[in-house]
């Protein structure tokens, strides 16, 4: 459990924080990167009806949340299935407000672009 391991020498927590802390800014680096530069072979093609630049934003997104989850949340140091009601949870409700995003996302692009739409019942 957690509480086995509540006692770690200074060196090895220090190293623990620079290693998420690196890998954190890595993958920041990396987004803010393709978001600067914005290559036109990940805007002009898509996926699903979505760029792959903005796959390529959520998949890191998602990667960096689960990787805070891990880390700062202490998942490493508790039972497996522990790790997975959290973790699988909050992916499952991200995937969710994603597609539901998207879906209402393309209703209003379409009213917009089509013009009102009516229900005749």
């Amino acid at each position: 459990m957690a509480h086995d391991i509540a006692h770690h020498d200074s060196s090895a927590a220090k190293k623990r924080i620079w290693t998420v802390f690196a890998y954190l800014s890595v993958l920041t680096i990396v987004e803010v990167f393709f978001g600067y530069l914005r290559p036109e072979f990940l805007i002009f093609h898509d996926l699903l009806g979505m760029s792959y630049l903005n796959w390529m934003f959520i998949i890191l997104t998602i990667v960096k949340a689960y990787y805070i989850t891990w880390a700062f949340m202490h998942m490493e140091h508790e039972t497996k299935g522990l790790r997975r009601v959290v973790v699988w949870t909050a992916v499952f409700l991200i995937c969710y407000l994603i597609a539901i995003l998207l879906i209402e996302g393309a209703y209003i692009e379409e009213v917009y672009t089509n013009g009102h739409m009516t229900w005749d019942f």
